[in-house]
């Protein structure tokens, strides 16, 4: 077989197993949802403060919520691997003739298919809440474009942690520990304007805030191709150095064998 048709082996492993459990999507939707009603309806009001510049909040929040739900979803991705070596799928998985790429892509190639959907929906649910897509069709592609990249990246991350951990209390202290700070310290919630100098400073280091804004440029207005395609690219990148991150790791697991 070929890297390519291995790598999709494993992504249908991961539809099959979602496909005799999906209530894992509405598991999944359950907290952006709430964020997206709850913190809709509570900063609603923001638009009233001078220097706000964004329309109604649920058109500036809906990128936002989007892109957390990637992190979120994506940042799950590596139990699957802990399970693998727990139930010793992964030593029997190193002993074939496969890519060792493969299960990493694979399983990233998932992670990206189910935040294409799960941002469909969100996407809707906003548009029932009155969300206004100025970049028509064409801007909600790129933001659910935008979505399965940061997932693609934080996928890969994911992996490579759970390589290296190999217990699950290791992968969900990590997740934790990176989904709240990187949600806050970027402009998913509020306008850059209106936060602390220093947060701005931080967000322009932050993926997440590279995915919101570009999620926002695409979407939420004209759509703005330079800044778009800018944060796409640093998005692209961060994705390779993730999935080189999780190559190395899968190596140093089966070294240690």
């Amino acid at each position: 077989m070929t890297p390519l048709r291995q790598s999709w082996q494993v992504t249908m492993r991961g539809i099959r197993v979602f496909m005799r459990n999906p209530a894992y999507l509405a598991m999944t939707l359950t907290q952006p949802i709430i964020w997206l009603l709850l913190f809709g309806a509570l900063f609603k009001a923001v638009i009233r403060i001078p220097g706000f510049h964004g329309g109604s909040y649920i058109d500036f929040l809906t990128p936002g919520i989007v892109m957390m739900l990637a992190v979120s979803s994506a940042g799950w991705t590596g139990m699957g691997f802990i399970e693998d070596i727990h139930g010793g799928v992964m030593d029997r998985v190193l002993v074939s003739p496969v890519w060792r790429g493969a299960p990493n892509a694979g399983t990233v190639i998932y992670a990206a298919l189910m935040i294409v959907v799960q941002t469909a929906l969100i996407v809707l649910l906003a548009l029932a809440l009155g969300a206004h897509y100025a970049g028509g069709v064409g801007g909600v592609l790129l933001l659910i474009l935008v979505a399965a990249l940061l997932g693609a990246a934080f996928a890969s991350l994911s992996n490579g942690v759970a390589m290296l951990a190999r217990q699950r209390e290791a992968l969900i202290g990590a997740v934790t520990l990176v989904l709240l700070p990187l949600t806050f310290l970027s402009t998913a919630l509020m306008q850059e304007s209106l936060v602390p100098g220093w947060i701005r400073t931080v967000a322009k280091f932050n993926p997440v805030n590279w995915a919101v804004v570009a999620g926002r440029a695409a979407a939420m207005q004209k759509i703005d191709w330079g800044l778009v395609g800018s944060r796409i690219g640093l998005l692209v990148a961060l994705t390779l150095v993730c999935a080189m991150f999780a190559t190395r790791a899968f190596t140093k697991y089966q070294r240690s064998l």
